[in-house]
C-alpha cells in the first residue's frame, strides 16, 4: 500500500507513448499521480529495491496505446518511474535516473538501425 505524501514534489522519469522519457518534478499526491498516467487507478510495478513504475491499472481495458517494454513487461499509456523510501514514493535517485535514461537512449537508437 503505497502512500503519497501531501505537498511534496518528487523527481521522476515520465514517459508517454511514442515519446522519449524525460525527468520531471511532480507533486507526490494520489491525484497528481493518477492524472500523470491517464486517470483512474494507479498500479505499481517494483523494478528495484528503491524504484517502481507507476502505471494506469486499467490502461489495457481502456485501450491506451503501447508505450514500452521494461524487463519483459509491456506498458500502455503514460508511465512514471519513481523512487521508493520504505512505503512512500520519493525521488528516483540520480544514478538510477541516469542509467535508465541512457539505457533508453541506446535501445531507441538500436531499434532505429
Amino acid at each position: 500500500s503505497w502512500k503519497a505524501e501531501k505537498g511534496f514534489c518528487m523527481r521522476v522519469i515520465y514517459k508517454a507513448p511514442g515519446c522519449a522519457p524525460e525527468p520531471r518534478d511532480i507533486p507526490n499526491t494520489l491525484e497528481e499521480l493518477q492524472a500523470a498516467v491517464g486517470g483512474g487507478h494507479i498500479e505499481t510495478v517494483t523494478i528495484a529495491l528503491d524504484a517502481v513504475i507507476i502505471c494506469n491499472e486499467e490502461g489495457r481495458l481502456r485501450g491506451l496505446p503501447h508505450n514500452c517494454r521494461i524487463f519483459g513487461v509491456d506498458f500502455v499509456g503514460p508511465i512514471l518511474i519513481a523512487g521508493v523510501d520504505e512505503d512512500e514514493f520519493s525521488d528516483l535517485n540520480a544514478g538510477a535516473m541516469g542509467a535508465l535514461l541512457e539505457g533508453w537512449g541506446r535501445s531507441i537508437k538500436n531499434a532505429e538501425t
